[in-house]
């Protein structure tokens, strides 16, 4: 498992954060793959028991028999393509976990977004690990304490760049990818998940 760094939450978790774990070349080579391959939709879900188009096109991928459900969303992974299982295998040297599967995210531009939210469905476990590598345009990634909707940190997430987080930080902590008039260009986001 390679050397995380500083943990970036002052509490309640852990966060870490890794710039250039991929070179710009290598960046844009998996991102141009992934907006080409992968078999992105757009999917609605419910807020407030209302059915609206997700801001962003989603995609689920990995072990055959490992489903996923959020807020009304039922997904069938599709099988690993050989982009992301070499992305996987980089990003499983940071979490020092084996993913059974990703979740990934197509930002077209910066109308595209998401709001607050926490990974903390059952199916993760009480203390999951998610690592969120970057792919693409510059966005903001933000974090608050749950409860009190205080202490916030933002990153500018840098193409092939990784997060992680572990232990209590979806408990504690919930995130979003607010919208933003100063985004440029597309953005691919995979998160490595493990369904249990």
């Amino acid at each position: 498992m390679v050397t995380l760094g500083n943990n970036l939450l002052p509490y309640g978790g852990e966060l870490y954060y890794i710039p250039d774990v991929f070179t710009r070349k290598q960046s844009d080579t998996y991102f141009n793959q992934l907006f080409t391959e992968i078999r992105w939709k757009q999917e609605p879900i419910k807020i407030f028991g209302k059915e609206v188009l997700q801001p962003r096109l989603t995609a689920w991928y990995g072990d055959v028999e490992k489903p996923y459900a959020y807020s009304g969303i039922s997904m069938t992974p599709d099988h690993w393509i050989h982009p992301l299982l070499e992305i996987k295998s980089v990003a499983e040297k940071y979490s020092g976990v084996e993913s059974t599967s990703a979740l990934l995210n197509l930002y077209r531009d910066g109308n595209d977004g998401l709001g607050w939210h926490r990974d903390n469905e059952k199916v993760l476990g009480p203390a999951p690990t998610i690592v969120s590598v970057s792919l693409g345009a510059v966005r903001t990634f933000q974090l608050r304490s749950y409860k009190d909707k205080k202490h916030l940190i933002s990153l500018d997430l840098q193409p092939g760049s990784i997060v992680v987080m572990k232990g209590e930080s979806q408990r504690i902590w919930e995130h979003r990818i607010p919208k933003s008039k100063k985004a440029h260009g597309a953005r691919v986001n995979i998160t490595f998940r493990v369904i249990s």
